[in-house]
């Protein structure tokens, strides 16, 4: 991820980043995780965002983990798609004693803790499932192509992927190609000829998937 102000982040294991974020407002943009967040005051589990959506931050330090690569159901013991677009607090999916527990922990130490908790576990099978079918994606991947490389057919693609990122590899393939898109165009490549490279019909396509998906037009966005 590109710096921003106020926002740092570290990758700590597979599939998952260890962020902190001064409280400031914001949009966000759908990505396809999940995160695991200390507010300042407890944690919180924020679902994958279908489309972006405005933080306002608070004003107070935040630390979280970020699990890409649908690693975080299984760490968690949450599907995402019960989650999708929408933030609780942990001690609504977990039990008040074992949500309290890592509570109090995180609240000592939030960054030192939350990397335990994303290094503590190793990548079971559907990890492993999980980061193929995101990394293909990532790279563009048509979801039939996909489908047919994992064994599969589309119809169970969809299925499995459902619990793992919140919603099918056809919208979070739209996501990821918003996110190449976006990446090409900070690196200064004109906005036509992004949408030329990743496959849109033109670029008043690109800005229409651009709308729907972050709520602006691309050049806000770049802003």
């Amino acid at each position: 991820m590109e710096p921003v102000k106020g926002y740092r982040e570290e990758r700590v294991a597979p599939g998952v980043v260890l962020w902190r974020s001064d409280g400031a407002p914001g949009t966000i943009l759908p990505d396809g995780c999940l995160d695991l967040i200390w507010n300042g005051r407890g944690l919180v589990v924020a679902g994958p965002d279908a489309a972006a959506r405005f933080n306002d931050g608070g004003g107070r330090t935040h630390v979280g983990l970020r699990f890409s690569h649908g690693r975080g159901p299984a760490l968690l013991g949450l599907r995402a798609d019960e989650l999708r677009d929408t933030t609780i607090t942990l001690d609504t999916v977990w039990s008040a004693p074992a949500a309290r527990e890592l509570t109090e922990r995180v609240a000592g130490d939030p960054a030192g803790v939350l990397r335990g908790v994303a290094t503590g576990t190793p990548p079971d099978a559907e990890d492993r499932f999980g980061a193929r079918v995101f990394a293909a994606l990532a790279q563009g991947t048509d979801v039939a192509t996909l489908a047919d490389a994992l064994g599969t057919t589309v119809r169970t693609l969809h299925r499995r992927s459902l619990p793992l990122f919140g919603y099918g590899p056809q919208h979070l393939g739209r996501i990821l190609r918003l996110q190449r898109a976006l990446a090409r165009a900070r690196a200064g490549i004109p906005w036509a000829e992004v949408a030329a490279t990743e496959g849109f019909a033109d670029q008043p396509h690109l800005a229409r998937e651009v709308r729907t998906l972050a709520g602006t037009t691309p050049t806000d966005l770049l802003r």
